[in-house]
């Protein structure tokens, strides 16, 4: 164990000459260099402190101000039209009052222009800043015409949003309804709403995370965790400890980069820099459960992870002399681990299914199991580890010649055994026997494009910075003299073994219940739809309610996920994709009397509804979260509304998301096209709806990650991804016909 390896280091013998010390100079090698290194990211956030305590200036420029100001005193002209003598009458005679020494006026006059200098810099950076500030809030760029929305207007687009789904009685009442709401409860909410964005740097985030995640008592296990998988087609080397020590050690890297500051910020259509908020908590983090409402728990550095195969925990230390373990040194480790052949302890098996099961059981397990003892310190080195990471037993992955073997790996990623991954951790890295790998993501604190710039980093530098030697192994040399992993003691009584297995059952009962269908669709991909002049995303969506249409015979309430990243710690927005427009291009689709040019011409204008309101989205200009907002504060404020009750019980029977692809453009899929990712998935949100996540990779590629629930008799999602690949192609054939009439 490390912390027995250190405690060797100071050795003492009590003898009737004195006290023998013995120090190992090994050991406080190591401890000095950790203290070093410890020093090192001190300074290095003491550095960044100040370099973003001073932006958009930098510390040089504070020098080039004084410089420029003493110039202009040495020829006689004064630019601060008299501020420096007034400065240089408030100044004290002498350096002290108990001082006997003078200042000189000429040391006077000096300090005098530095403190001018310095006020002017100072205000030249608040000014710069008001002025950024106020760049950045300008988002008319992204419109061809935009204007300021008002409540008026926001109401006005959700009763839009809603008309494909009503007939004209239940429309006209909804509009009753939010007539009244808008006559009577909204102006005081908005009031109260007003007064909590002035106050909170964002009116928005705060509750979305407390009440749409933390507050929830359901399992979080397929119901609100998501995943990423491994490279689509590659598989770098087959050995599991190898491929799971370089890519933690890309983590590390990663990690340490966030730390220091040193990632660039993303940019919203490469225009506008986005929050990084999010980021912050990638790492060292866990949702701790509670009898009301959970809550996030960050740490600052953390020095382990948590390891689990067959049943049993690891503790495995990330650091050694002050500097990270290489990629070597961590397939060592993983090896040992692998190789150990200690059977469970009791209960310990399925521990892990605490976090799959209902949150309240688990919150008062963990009170009354896990507050003292070998359970408190076990369990506190799970939720203090850096990440989680499994070694699986089981070998998933695509393949082609294998039917569902992309179903199969969702299904994996997204639950697992339900109790061989940790669903509390921000995210767990799962790393299967045949090398493999996924990501199982809690969601709470950040959403999929933050796990999926971290994911990209990890496999780009896995694969083309750190490498494996011919066999398949780690490069670098081996360090035997690394302190053995520790494994994980618990003492669980039989009442909780008896928890556990309840929680298991409720997990088990979820997982089974997932239809999980991958669909790779290659007839044509981002390249083809652009020549057509359409926004990919657009047609994507377009394509997705026509496949609804026809799976179901009706529309659907759909939420598209927006993010709103260009605002201070924003997360995200719903785009309603089902529209007005959207449904009248579905009929004529499934009209057979209906000509193709109409077909094309109502396909643009629903295209452009649709990329109008992913702009109002991103801009902050939507209508589901200020909604959301305004009805916590209707519970607040104990103020009935039917009309907000309404809007927040209606329930999303296709929900879908993006996974965006090349946030670093770290390699060159053109020059590379096999090191493509294949995007990630989450599950069904309604019991008789499609959970629908893709991802537009390079020029010819689409990968959908369609899931239902086999409870359901309306779903399937193998008969839905068929579906998605026809109207794909039927829209296409819209383009192919035009194109013949126009030669």
């Amino acid at each position: 164990m490390a912390e027995a390896h250190q405690a060797v280091g100071f050795q003492f013998t009590v003898t009737p000459d004195g006290i023998d010390l013995h120090l190992s100079r090994e050991v406080l090698k190591h401890i000095y260099l950790s203290g070093v290194t410890s020093w090192i990211k001190r300074a290095i956030r003491f550095k960044n402190g100040i370099l973003t305590g001073v932006y958009p200036a930098s510390p040089s420029s504070w020098l080039i101000a004084v410089i420029a100001i003493m110039s202009t005193m040495y020829a006689r002209i004064d630019p601060s039209l008299g501020m420096i003598d007034t400065i240089k009458r408030t100044l004290p005679v002498r350096f002290s009052p108990l001082s006997s020494d003078y200042m000189t006026v000429q040391t006077q006059t000096v300090l005098s222009a530095i403190l001018f200098a310095t006020g002017l810099w100072l205000s030249l950076i608040l000014m710069l800043r008001y002025i950024l500030k106020a760049l950045l809030s300008y988002h008319a760029w992204i419109f061809e015409s935009h204007g300021k929305m008002s409540f008026c207007t926001k109401l006005w687009l959700y009763l839009e949003s809603v008309r494909p789904l009503l007939d004209d009685e239940q429309y006209n009442q909804m509009e009753v309804v939010a007539n009244d709401f808008k006559r009577d409860e909204a102006p005081k909410l908005q009031k109260y709403l007003i007064l909590k964005s002035w106050w909170a740097t964002n009116y928005v985030s705060d509750w979305w995370e407390e009440y749409i995640y933390l507050r929830g008592r359901s399992p979080i296990m397929v119901n609100s965790n998501f995943y990423a998988m491994d490279l689509l087609y590659m598989i770098p080397t087959h050995r599991q400890a190898a491929r799971a020590g370089n890519v933690v050690h890309a983590m590390l890297q990663y990690r340490r980069k966030l730390e220091r500051g040193e990632h660039a910020p993303l940019r919203a259509l490469g225009v506008v820099p986005m929050c990084s908020y999010q980021m912050e908590r990638m790492f060292n983090t866990t949702r701790i459960p509670g009898i009301e409402t959970d809550f996030v728990q960050h740490l600052s550095d953390r020095k382990h992870l948590v390891v689990y195969h067959k049943g049993r925990f690891f503790k495995v230390w990330l650091y050694y002399g002050g500097r990270h373990l290489w990629p070597s040194e961590l397939e060592t480790q993983f090896q040992r681990i692998l190789d150990d052949t200690t059977v469970p302890q009791p209960g310990e098996l399925k521990l892990a299914a605490l976090t799959a099961g209902n949150r309240v059981p688990w919150a008062r397990s963990r009170l009354k199991y896990f507050s003292q003892g070998v359970n408190k310190a076990s369990l506190e080195a799970i939720e203090t580890s850096a990440f989680f990471l499994t070694l699986d037993d089981e070998a998933h992955g695509y393949d082609p010649d294998k039917l569902r073997s992309l179903d199969l790996y969702a299904k994996s990623l997204l639950h697992g055994k339900c109790y061989d991954r940790w669903f509390d951790k921000s995210f767990t890295l799962i790393a299967y026997k045949n090398g493999k790998l996924g990501v199982n993501a809690e969601h709470s604190w950040a959403d999929a494009p933050i796990v999926g710039h971290m994911w990209e980093y990890v496999l780009a530098t896995d694969c083309f910075h750190l490498g494996y030697t011919e066999e398949g192994h780690c490069k670098g040399d081996i360090n035997k003299g690394l302190p053995p992993t520790a494994k994980l003691q618990w003492d669980i009584p039989l009442e909780c073994q008896e928890v556990i297995e309840d929680s298991y059952m409720v997990a088990k009962e979820i997982a089974d219940d997932v239809d999980f269908h991958g669909c790779l669709f290659d007839e044509f991909g981002k390249g083809l739809i652009k020549k057509s002049r359409t926004s990919p995303d657009a047609f994507i969506q377009l394509a997705l309610q026509l496949a609804q249409f026809r799976d179901k015979g009706e529309f659907c309430l759909t939420y598209e996920a927006s993010m709103t990243r260009m605002f201070r710690e924003g997360r995200t927005e719903t785009v309603r994709s089902c529209t007005i427009e959207s449904t009248a291009f579905v009929r004529a689709m499934q009209d057979k009397n209906t000509k193709s040019a109409q077909r094309l011409d109502l396909f643009r204008k629903a295209a452009d509804k649709h990329q109008n309101m992913y702009r109002l989205a991103m801009t902050g200009a939507g209508i589901d979260r200020h909604l959301f907002c305004l009805y916590i504060m209707s519970k607040y404020l104990n103020i009935d509304s039917p009309f907000l009750k309404q809007v927040l019980s209606e329930p999303w029977r296709l929900s879908t998301s993006q996974t965006p692809q090349q946030q670093l453009n770290m390699v060159d899929i053109n020059k590379f096209p096999r090191y493509v990712g294949a995007g990630g998935g989450f599950g069904p949100v309604a019991d008789d709806g499609y959970g629908v996540s893709y991802i537009i990779v390079g020029e010819n590629l689409i990968t959908f990650h369609i899931s239902s629930k086999f409870s359901s008799p309306e779903t399937d999602s193998y008969r839905f991804g068929q579906n998605i690949r026809q109207a794909m192609l039927d829209i296409r054939a819209l383009f192919d016909q035009n194109d013949k009439k126009e030669m």
